[in-house]
């Protein structure tokens, strides 16, 4: 998923604790049936270990008749990678693949030199109302995997260890934390962790991983005695052992993070290289049609955006 009218967040939002390095407040857009707000790409932060694009969908409940269509569309040079709290996504892709997601599941697919792929509301729930709540990131491929070959990869939920101690619990969705191995890998170091603090309860969240971030879905989360609403994300200084606590109603956060990537990376559309003249590539390619179809969804496709 890429469509998304409204602009990135402006500079000015503040900053914490000595232990955040950024305080990103995502910008919003209304998209008719539900809302979407951007964390990343801003203004300020670029990336977060190789992610490179945080959108929170929903929650929402789309109005009877109404339904999630994003048309078939083109990416390079990155993953996507889908995770719902509520709600299902029918996926089809280039390579044949057609499954619906569900809560708790992810789906992985990684674009490399291209793929195309439509979202879309399943046929057996449209007609009545329809819940939504989720998160789409995009991570960017690392030097020497940029252009390999376009694959997916889809794990359910049953598969992906839980943890739960002192009122916190969780599910390691890609990576590792503490300890606890997700079987979802990516091909640098990542880290993509579910978490929901009870009331009063704390988390240590240890400087394991080079860049560390997250993304505050719902409650009030305490760092080093500066509290934090919901749809903000926080990012850590880089070495710093940190405490994440919650307040009198609880938390639900992602924690994400990873290695930084060698190389700089651009990001235009729906396409992330580390070469300029590689994006422009694509864009010729998508304009006249040598990207493959999506089988099963080939009378529609989002055409390339006007503009440079």
């Amino acid at each position: 998923m890429s469509f998304f009218p409204g602009n990135d967040p402006v500079p000015g939002d503040g900053f914490a604790c000595d232990a955040i390095e950024q305080l990103i407040i995502p910008r919003s857009a209304d998209l008719g049936d539900f809302s979407v707000r951007r964390a990343l790409p801003s203004v300020k932060r670029r990336l977060v270990g190789p992610f490179i694009f945080f959108d929170r969908m929903g929650p929402a409940i789309l109005k009877p008749g109404a339904a999630m269509d994003v048309r078939p569309h083109p990416h390079i040079g990155l993953s996507t990678v889908t995770y719902l709290f509520d709600g299902e996504i029918k996926h089809r892709d280039s390579l044949g693949t057609e499954l619906v997601i569900k809560p708790g599941d992810i789906n992985l697919m990684t674009a490399g030199r291209g793929i195309v792929h439509s979202e879309r509301t399943p046929e057996n729930l449209r007609g009545g109302p329809l819940s939504i709540s989720g998160l789409q990131t995009w991570l960017a491929l690392p030097d020497g995997h940029e252009e390999i070959d376009p694959a997916f990869s889809h794990t359910e939920k049953a598969e992906l260890p839980l943890f739960e101690a002192g009122g916190a619990s969780g599910r390691v969705v890609i990576g590792a934390l503490s300890g606890i191995t997700s079987p979802v890998r990516f091909y640098s170091d990542t880290l993509y962790v579910d978490l929901t603090l009870q009331p009063g309860a704390s988390f240590p969240f240890d400087a394991e991983h080079e860049e560390r971030a997250l993304y505050i879905l719902s409650g009030e989360l305490e760092v080093a005695g500066d509290r934090f609403a919901g749809d903000q994300l926080l990012v850590f200084r880089p070495g710093d052992a940190i405490t994440l606590s919650a307040g009198a109603q609880g938390c639900h956060v992602m924690l994400f993070g990873g290695a930084a990537l060698a190389s700089k990376r651009h990001i235009w559309w729906n396409f992330v290289s580390s070469s300029k003249e590689r994006i422009e590539q694509a864009k010729q390619e998508w304009r006249s049609g040598r990207f493959d179809i999506v089988p099963g969804d080939e009378e529609e496709f989002i055409p390339l955006p006007e503009g440079p």
